[in-house]
């Protein structure tokens, strides 16, 4: 006799497949819910594509900036620094804004003063400068002007009577290597040689203790911020000829402004206009950008983890073991004045142009 293991109950195949679809949903709602509260930077890697080369303050700051991010982003992601020099970070940005996908894994840490390539309509920019996804900025800082000390030009009433004008070393035409000579040229009426093609100002540096060059425009936090900066200023190897702060920085006191030199010669308004639209790089100091595109969450997430790294005491440590004099700006402010700065009438763009030229 066989016997079957189940006794043939009417609807018992119906009322068992219900069950298992039941179990079925349950265990998809279930694999979802994890999903969700899995933190999604758990086991990936942020990259920070820095425009500059190896042992730049740009270069210092991402590094130590990625060695203390990660604790702060849930999920605990390991972030990497990668260097992609190039026309003073314009590569780089183009990267980010172009190529890299809007995931929040790739940002940039870019020049703070390439928006005036986009602004003269310069042909290699990719990029707008207004739409960037802005996550932070470690500092704000002042540009200044300096020129090795045993050469003749030791102030600027000197460059301004020489025969030949001193050679100054620069990287892109969107760095303060460029634009801080080029705009005292302008304003102030004399003439400074502004050799571009310099990957970096390290090498720019080395140009100058070889006697290359004679000079370079750059960063109160640059110059004191690295070597050879730090020494050179102590050991009076270069002066400081101009800065850009509306007040004398308190390592600098014998260093005149830019504002305080115009006011002085009485320059004309449209003059003090163009220095206000050029020297705004210094409000977005070192920031670190993402594409277009990036989730409203991971932006929030990216944006809210960098302000904790800054203020993070190991990290605020770090600075000032290195003297770096840390100031934050959120990717929020950054936003509003990236959108400012791009927004300028004509007649502030042309005179721009013939500054920079396009």
């Amino acid at each position: 006799m066989i016997f079957a293991p189940f006794p043939l109950v009417p609807g018992r195949e119906k009322y068992m497949r219900r069950n298992f679809i039941a179990i079925l949903f349950l265990l998809i709602g279930n694999a979802n819910s994890q999903a969700q509260t899995e933190p999604f930077y758990k086991g990936k890697t942020i990259t920070i594509v820095t425009g500059f080369s190896t042992g730049s303050i740009f270069d210092l700051v991402a590094r130590a900036t990625a060695q203390y991010w990660g604790k702060h982003i849930p999920g605990n992601p390991n972030i990497i620094v990668q260097n992609m020099p190039g026309a003073g970070s314009v590569v780089a940005a183009n990267y980010i804004y172009g190529v890299a996908k809007p995931d929040g894994l790739t940002l940039g840490s870019i020049s703070s003063g390439i928006y005036s390539d986009q602004l003269v309509g310069r042909k290699e920019v990719q990029f707008d400068w207004a739409k960037f996804n802005w996550i932070g900025s470690s500092d704000q800082t002042n540009q200044i002007l300096i020129v090795r000390a045993d050469t003749a030009y030791k102030s600027l009433e000197d460059i301004r009577r020489a025969a030949e004008p001193p050679r100054c070393g620069a990287m892109g035409t969107g760095t303060a290597t460029y634009y801080v000579p080029k705009l005292m040229e302008d304003v102030l009426g004399f003439k400074l040689n502004v050799i571009t093609g310099y990957p970096g100002a390290p090498e720019i540096d080395l140009a100058i203790e070889k006697g290359e060059m004679h000079c370079r425009g750059g960063t109160v936090e640059a110059i004191f911020g690295r070597e050879p900066g730090r020494t050179w200023v102590k050991t009076g190897f270069v002066k400081v000829l101009v800065q850009s702060g509306t007040e004398r920085d308190p390592r600098l006191p014998d260093s005149p402004t830019i504002w305080e030199i115009m006011d002085k010669e009485k320059l004309p308004e449209s003059s003090k206009r163009l220095a206000t639209v050029i020297l705004a790089a210094g409000f977005f100091g070192r920031p670190i950008v993402g594409p277009p595109g990036i989730a409203p969450d991971r932006l929030k997430i990216l944006r809210e983890s960098y302000l904790k790294t800054m203020t993070d005491p190991d990290f605020s440590a770090e600075a000032k073991k290195r003297r770096w004099e840390l100031t934050p700006v959120s990717g929020e402010k950054l936003e509003v004045r990236a959108k400012d700065v791009i927004a300028q009438p004509p007649e502030v763009i042309e005179r721009m142009k013939k500054l920079l030229g396009n």
